[in-house]
């Protein structure tokens, strides 16, 4: 199949500035072709093609392991004004990594800043990104690339630069060669493979069992902020083992993937339903105790990412600015209580742009979950509430229940 080659943006201020420029292209499986510049390591980077509208935080999304196996767009105009920040210093306040390392398979920006202007920055993003292979294309026309992929859905891709670049004939074959992202179980790829522990801030009130399914640094943060000890521990966790370590709590993290390829997940989320240990579940977290509960989940057009989506909190009728990382969604009614194995089971946050289910709440049983980000290292920080809510949960489990049962029947 002969490519359709797109126009590529004028080159811009950053690209003169470079003293050498290496072509690159960006290759949909439709056969879309956008030509730019290198940055970041050259050669050849495969997977699917997402777009994120995060106007900041672009750390933060490449060191998240949901972005695993995912080439991330950022409609931002502009990328990399801010360097890297990844010093550490006193209780890691200079260091803005979600993870140890970058997990995007490939990064496309319209405009790579010449220059980083920040007095916490340790390095520049391309350095980074050369030094840890990871491959980038700048000067695209991210806006249209955008649209194409809202009007297509996402897809997968390939960024080709350096000697890559050697055969584009094949070009549109090997991104359809990738394997999709629908049906892939890439938890084993992120999860922490030993247990390691944060410590609470001053006195410990609660401890938590975090399963690490893909988890953020910020998480067991904000717990620590609230006097939790976090125990995160490795995806093939045992109930048993949870059970050994005396916890008030297990939290389900955000992670990539297909939740309807995590059976053992699943049915480990019923065992902790079971015995009624108070349950919070985030982004992944979300779609698995939705399995957990008898619910169904599929796949996205093409997701919502971002640190700037509208979430509509059912039993208040607040509305939170929220950050969002996900291509799968939970397929529960929006309107109706859902008698499950597990009790009564209600929608609690819904998506205003389009309706997607965005939170579960049990009503006989201690164990809640959202879709979006309230550990949002990079904001928006509406729903940070919800860590005290799982404190109260795990104060007091049957009170909790009975306030959340009562927010919803007046909903």
């Amino acid at each position: 199949m002969t490519p359709t080659v797109t126009q590529s943006m004028t080159p811009t201020m950053t690209q003169s500035l470079t003293p050498t420029v290496t072509p690159a292209v960006l290759v949909l499986e439709d056969g879309r072709v956008y030509r730019g510049t290198s940055f970041g390591a050259t050669g050849s980077a495969f997977g699917e093609a997402v777009f994120t509208t995060g106007m900041t935080g672009y750390q933060e999304t490449l060191t998240d392991p949901s972005y695993r196996r995912q080439v991330v767009v950022a409609t931002a105009p502009q990328i990399g004004n801010t360097g890297w920040v990844a010093g550490g210093g006193a209780d890691r306040d200079q260091d803005d990594n979600e993870s140890a390392r970058i997990w995007v398979a490939g990064y496309v920006v319209r405009d790579l800043s010449p220059v980083s202007s920040n007095w916490r920055a340790s390095s520049a993003l391309p350095a980074e990104m050369e030094r840890q292979g990871v491959v980038g294309i700048a000067g695209v026309d991210t806006r249209a690339l955008t649209r194409h992929l809202r009007a297509s859905g996402a897809m997968r891709c390939g960024i080709f630069s350096g000697d890559a670049l050697a055969d584009p004939a094949e070009f549109v074959e090997q991104v359809r060669a990738q394997p999709a992202m629908a049906g892939a179980d890439l938890t084993a790829e992120v999860s922490t493979t030993e247990r390691y522990t944060v410590s609470a801030h001053g006195r410990e009130e609660f401890s938590v069992a975090a399963i690490d399914l893909g988890i953020k640094a910020n998480t067991p943060k904000m717990m620590a902020a609230r006097g939790i000890t976090t125990h995160v521990v490795p995806a093939h966790v045992t109930i048993d083992e949870i059970e050994a370590l005396g916890v008030d709590g297990v939290f389900l993290s955000n992670g990539p993937g297909d939740p309807s390829t995590q059976d053992a997940m699943v049915a480990l989320t019923r065992e902790i339903l079971t015995r009624r240990i108070p349950l919070f579940g985030i982004c992944f977290g979300n779609q698995i105790l939705g399995r957990a509960l008898g619910f169904g989940t599929y796949k996205l057009k093409f997701g919502h990412r971002g640190i700037n989506q509208p979430v509509l909190e059912k039993a208040t009728g607040r509305v939170l600015i929220s950050a969002h990382n996900h291509g799968f969604a939970v397929d529960a009614p929006l309107d109706k209580t859902v008698d499950t194995q597990f009790g009564r089971v209600q929608v609690g946050f819904v998506c205003l742009n389009d309706d997607v289910v965005e939170g579960l709440e049990c009503l006989d049983v201690p164990a809640f979950s959202v879709q979006f980000h309230p550990e949002a290292a990079a904001g928006p920080h509406d729903a940070q509430s919800l860590f005290d809510r799982f404190v109260a949960l795990m104060a007091d489990p049957e009170q909790a229940l009975i306030a959340t049962s009562r927010k919803g029947a007046q909903a």
